[in-house]
């Protein structure tokens, strides 16, 4: 039997929802390249749409505005972007109660295939209760795979095992840290997935955590 040392959370469709990037992404990056380029925005953002598929979400490029700046030949600093939408941050409605409830009995950690640069933005929405803030992309040149989790669960010096991790993506939140050794839970909103390893929000979550601590008081009373 081993105790929860760690909590780890993803951020987007996680903590906040995908608002934020989805305008920067589909929206401001194509209207600029429409505008450099004298194509209409739904021609330019189909283009854009295009060449984003050609790496998909399994390499780190996707997540890398600045590789696609260069990619697009777009001008200007696209942290100006970023800065423009930090008010388009939306958290779930559940998010700051959870956040403050956890951050109590646990350290809490951020693990997120977001770039830093976004990150940076996302968690001023946020209280700051994380002891370490992980970015696949940034920090590591990855995305989040079983590798990923296994040099976060090295540089805060526990085991994989003590670290439970909640996301919304099957292979990057659930099966990835999994397969590094940690429990892990498939947060689907969506309510359309069935399986224990399901929860739809983030007080499911934390209930799931109070039948884990449950089971441990039991298992230390026999």
């Amino acid at each position: 039997m081993v105790r929860i040392e760690i909590v780890s959370f993803d951020m987007e469709s996680t903590l906040i929802d995908d608002n934020f990037s989805d305008l920067i992404w589909e929206h401001d990056i194509p209207s600029l390249y429409g505008l450099q380029n004298g194509m209409e925005l739904e021609e330019a953002k189909r283009y854009v749409l295009q060449q984003y598929d050609t790496f998909g979400m399994g390499r780190p490029e996707w997540y890398d505005v600045d590789y696609w700046f260069r990619q697009l030949g777009l001008g200007g600093n696209w942290r100006d972007l970023l800065e423009n939408r930090r008010n388009d941050c939306r958290l779930y409605p559940e998010t700051l109660q959870v956040l403050e409830r956890l951050s109590e009995r646990y350290p809490l950690i951020i693990s997120s295939n977001t770039i830093r640069e976004f990150l940076q933005v996302q968690l001023r929405k946020l209280p700051s209760v994380f002891r370490h803030v992980f970015s696949a992309p940034s920090d590591f040149g990855t995305v989040k795979n079983p590798d990923f989790y296994g040099r976060i669960s090295d540089i805060i010096g526990v085991e994989p095992g003590a670290i439970v991790h909640v996301g919304d993506n099957v292979a990057f939140d659930y099966e990835a840290p999994r397969e590094a050794g940690m429990l892990a839970f498939h947060l689907d909103r969506s309510g359309t997935t069935q399986g224990d390893h399901i929860v739809r929000t983030l007080v499911d979550f934390e209930e799931r955590l109070k039948g884990l601590e449950e089971k441990n008081t039991h298992k230390e009373g026999t």
